[in-house]
């Protein structure tokens, strides 16, 4: 499971530009408070590869999925979320673990902690009333 800005990062597959390259499929993970996006860690180095061999070829878009295979079941078997997810639902579940380790921040008294998840709720909040007005219009 990979974290950032202490909120557990979502699998997906996407589309990653290197310089001209536009690569599709590509697994990334990808933070829903800050929006941070990288490269699945256990294809970071095909991609790395992949995309220096497009780029030098020239090649303006491939698909990831084309070159290398790997089970996406695999490689999202520890997210806690996943794309496919009902937006709503996945929001929900990191307000629930904020709100976690909100209890844990104030239980051991780490001011800058308590901050940060705050901080985090806060987004979250936003993205979960935007959501729900979104399902009602």
């Amino acid at each position: 499971m990979s974290y950032c800005c202490g909120a557990s990062m979502i699998g997906a597959k996407g589309t990653l530009q290197h310089f001209r390259t536009h690569i599709h499929n590509v697994p990334i993970l990808f933070c829903p408070v800050c929006q941070r996006i990288e490269v699945h860690h256990l294809i970071e180095n095909e991609y790395d590869i992949l995309a220096e061999f497009a780029h030098g070829d020239g090649a303006t878009e491939i698909d990831f999925q084309d070159y290398v295979e790997k089970d996406p079941k695999v490689l999202f078997e520890n997210c806690v979320n996943n794309e496919y997810e009902d937006p709503l639902d996945v929001v929900m579940s990191q307000i629930d673990m904020a709100l976690d380790l909100l209890v844990l921040a104030k239980q051991i008294g780490d001011a800058e902690w308590e901050g940060n998840l705050k901080k985090r709720l806060s987004v979250l909040s936003t993205r979960r009333t935007k959501l729900r007005q979104r399902l009602t219009s």
